[in-house]
């Protein structure tokens, strides 16, 4: 691969700017060896908080790591698989600072609430970040509404449904929690100066990315048919009469 075909974006040769003033806020001086594929994605993290998603190039990440972009590519396997792994590594702290310590016995509006909590912890913490997790996962493209954390999928269903939920319910549940999470969360970070849309370069993905096998993901594969369906008017209508339901109880209650 040409190096210079690495950074689409900015001119070869850049190294940084941007909100954080540059790349070298947020380099790491171990070798890259030692800083290994965990720590990459520990940099990547740093460096979108502090200079935005948009500056975020295989270049750059190089740069702040201490080496050439070519020697990223050992451990990350382009801007999808890099991206893909920035949401997997904030969404696997969530469930090690949030959801290990769970019991089955809580109840899943105890899951609900600590998934919820620990989202939005992440959010705020990460608010250039988390536009991220909305955006379609490389392998399951036809999931609505989209996330990119194909575990934080896979777990949501298969919680609910050893709570008793069928796949009907499993997948409703999943649509109207994740409407409401993500679209509240996003407008959280959009008041911190978080852009929601980023450029389609940056959600370029690679083909190495989009061919990782969902074999691992039972519940996602098995329900394929219904997550693809695209819901959202009746949805939105739903949820119009809730809120609306709602505001008379609070009249109501004056």
């Amino acid at each position: 691969m040409d190096s210079d075909a690495v950074d689409v974006q900015g001119q070869p040769g850049e190294a940084g700017g941007g909100r954080g003033g540059g790349a070298g806020v947020v380099d790491d001086p171990r070798p890259l060896s030692q800083l290994g594929r965990d720590g990459i994605l520990e940099v990547a993290i740093a460096f979108v908080d502090q200079n935005g998603l948009s500056k975020l190039t295989m270049r750059r990440l190089g740069a702040a790591c201490g080496v050439e972009a070519m020697a990223l590519y050992r451990y990350v396997h382009g801007r999808g698989d890099l991206l893909t792994g920035i949401v997997d590594h904030i969404i696997d702290r969530l469930y090690t600072d949030q959801l290990a310590a769970r019991r089955q016995e809580d109840g899943w509006q105890d899951y609900l609430m600590r998934l919820a909590h620990g989202v939005r912890q992440i959010a705020l913490r990460h608010p250039e970040v988390f536009p991220l997790v909305a955006t379609q996962a490389p392998e399951a493209p036809w999931i609505r509404p989209p996330l990119r954390s194909l575990r934080w999928m896979e777990s949501f269903l298969d919680t609910l449904i050893s709570y008793g939920f069928d796949d009907n319910s499993a997948v409703a549940a999943y649509r109207s929690y994740t409407t409401f999470l993500i679209g509240q969360l996003l407008l959280e970070v959009s008041a911190r100066g978080a852009e929601l849309h980023p450029d389609e370069p940056i959600l370029e993905d690679s083909v190495r990315s989009s061919e990782r096998s969902l074999a691992d993901y039972p519940h996602l594969q098995r329900l394929q048919p219904m997550l693809s369906q695209d819901r959202s008017s009746a949805e939105f209508d739903e949820a119009l009469e809730a809120t609306l339901d709602r505001l008379e109880l609070l009249l109501a209650g004056q």
